[in-house]
This record gives structure tokens, sequence and C-alpha cells, in this order.
């Protein structure tokens, strides 16, 4: 009598319409960071979100849900390495944030694929989607809005400009005017601009400061011997 092993063929075409949906999903997020000019555009979102989808798949056809749970934990882990390398630091400002949040939701859109949960695929790329497109409307309003220093949190520092020799004397009076008007420094450095001029940066703990009082601490310090120039500026937080 013959005996016929079960025909693979059910569990690789399942493993082929999750792939198929983490593509499609996959390619209609990367398609909008495309048209943006982001730097991971639509095959890196692509790639991103049937990865996912092919290692969340493996684990189920290797330990069925335990294995897709343990699996998605590696997929996340692995997904924000990749998403760090998008981020760029420039001075006070962060570049790439939101070019990494949309990374990382691309791999949750594969997750969902690969665990044979399309519908649930479908909503989180909507999501997305909104996120990055119906919200610039009111993310550019709030941005044009007219920024109140005494309700915004931010961070704010005091520049003084004097000579090398007179960075020491500078920093010490920095200090104590700043905390005269109680604005406790939280950190101090000393940069150098040129052979014969240094400037002195202090960054302020307060999360919330007056500009008229800042204004008054910077005319001061203008005023005192050995300083060249003060100034203040404000750095939103992203």
């Amino acid at each position: 009598m013959l005996t016929f092993l079960p025909s693979p063929l059910p569990e690789s075409l399942n493993s082929a319409i999750s792939l198929i949906v983490a593509f499609t999903l996959g390619t209609l997020i990367g398609a909008e960071r495309q048209y943006r000019q982001r730097t991971a555009g639509l095959r890196t979102n692509v790639l991103v979100a049937v990865g996912a989808a092919a290692f969340v798949d493996l684990g189920m056809r290797l330990e069925g849900s335990r294995g897709a749970v343990s699996t998605v934990a590696y997929v996340i882990s692995g997904v924000g390495f990749l998403g760090a390398g998008v981020i760029m630091k420039e001075g006070m400002n962060v570049r790439g944030l939101n070019t990494a949040a949309t990374l990382w939701c691309s791999a949750a859109v594969g997750a969902f694929a690969g665990a044979d949960l399309p519908l649930e695929a479908v909503f989180v790329t909507a999501a997305v989607l909104a996120g990055n497109t119906l919200l610039r409307p009111l993310v550019n309003a709030i941005n044009r809005a007219p920024i109140d220093e005494s309700a915004s949190e931010a961070t704010y520092e005091v520049q003084v400009t004097t000579s090398p020799e007179g960075a020491g004397p500078a920093r010490d009076l920095l200090v104590e005017r700043l905390e005269a008007a109680s604005y406790p420094v939280g950190g101090i450095e000393v940069v150098e601009r040129g052979d014969d001029a240094v400037e002195v940066v202090a960054t302020l703990v307060a999360t919330a400061v007056a500009a008229a009082e800042l204004d008054a601490v910077t005319n001061e310090l203008t005023r005192l011997p050995g300083i060249r120039h003060a100034t203040w500026s404000v750095q939103t937080a992203d």
C-alpha cells in the first residue's frame, strides 16, 4: 500500500502570500518616502517589510507561534540598528528621526504579514501613510506659529566671546550672572574662534526662559571688562 507525504504546497503558498502582502504594503509606504526624497525610499522600505515578513514566516514554519514571537523580538532590535544608520546629528539638530521611525513601522507591517495577519498589516500601513501625509499640514501650521519662549521646551545656550587668556574669568562671570538670574548652568564649554578669540558657551538647565531676562543678562555681560560680545540662542527639542 502506497502512502503519500503531505504536500508542502499549502505552506509554501501561504509564505508567498505573506511576502506579496509585505511587498505591496511596503511599496505604498516607500513610494511616499521616495516622493519626499527621503534617505530611506522605496526600495529600502520594501526590503525592510519583506525581510521582516520572511523572518517571521520562517519562525512560524519552524516553531509555530512561539517561534514567531521570538523572531519578532529580533526583528525589532535589528531594524533599530538599521534606523540608527539614517539618523544624523548636526550640532544641536537631529535629522532622520522620521525616516528611522518609518522604517520601524515598515518592519511592523512585514511582521504582521509574516504572521498571517494581512488585515492588521493594512491597518498599520494606513496609519503610517496618514502620519506621513495627513499630519503634514498640522505640523507646518505649528511650525509657523510664533514661539512662546516661556512655554516651549527647548535647549538654551548663552555665548560670550573673549580672548583666550580671558576664558577663565569670562566663564566665572557667565555662570555668576546666569545663576543670579535664577538660570542654573547645566554645562559649559570653551570653543576656539581663531587665534585671538574663544567663545564660552553655557547650556541652561531650565527648559523654559523669559527672553527679556536673557537679553538683560547678555546686555550686562557685554558691558563687563574682557567680554567682546554676548548673545543667546535657542534650539527647540526634537
